[in-house]
């Protein structure tokens, strides 16, 4: 009965030094650090890194966007491809060189899409909303009206 209980000991004892370690990969919603978005989209917006670095030349990363209502991004493209998922809110989305709000289409909580880099794309906010963004590094918005980007000028 010795063995069974110093191997049971051995592995409580495994887990619990392992746990400092997961915490450092998992976040609850109590954890997300929000900041201030970065200045090549409008103000208002708030980012969390939750994975890796968005801005490296390259690499994983994982963000979260929160959006206050009525928040707006102008039509632009992405150098990689963007996946995206809505946690809350509705986020609008439509295709194409113009912001047109009549041609948007709604996506609720639990949503999920894709765009690649040639999709040429604008979005809204509809009610507070938070969406998470997957994918390569880095992070970078081609606005398709130089004069839509909010990038402050040098």
């Amino acid at each position: 009965m010795k063995i069974p209980l110093a191997v049971l000991a051995l592995i409580l004892a495994a887990l619990t030094l392992a746990l400092p370690c997961l915490a450092q990969n998992a976040f609850t919603p109590d954890q997300v650090k929000w900041g201030p978005a970065p200045p090549f989209i409008p103000a208002g917006a708030q980012l969390a890194v939750l994975e890796g670095n968005p801005m490296a030349a390259s690499g994983d990363y994982t963000i979260r966007l929160k959006l206050p209502d009525g928040y707006r991004v102008a039509p632009h493209t992405h150098p990689n491809r963007e996946n995206v998922t809505v946690l809350s809110g509705t986020l609008k989305v439509g295709m194409g060189d113009q912001f047109d709000a009549s041609k948007m289409m709604s996506f609720g909580a639990g949503s999920f899409a894709y765009l690649d880099p040639s999709m040429h794309h604008y979005a809204a906010a509809s009610g507070e909303t938070v969406i998470q963004i997957h994918g390569m590094s880095p992070v970078k918005f081609n606005y398709i009206n130089p004069a839509d980007d909010p990038t402050p000028k040098k």
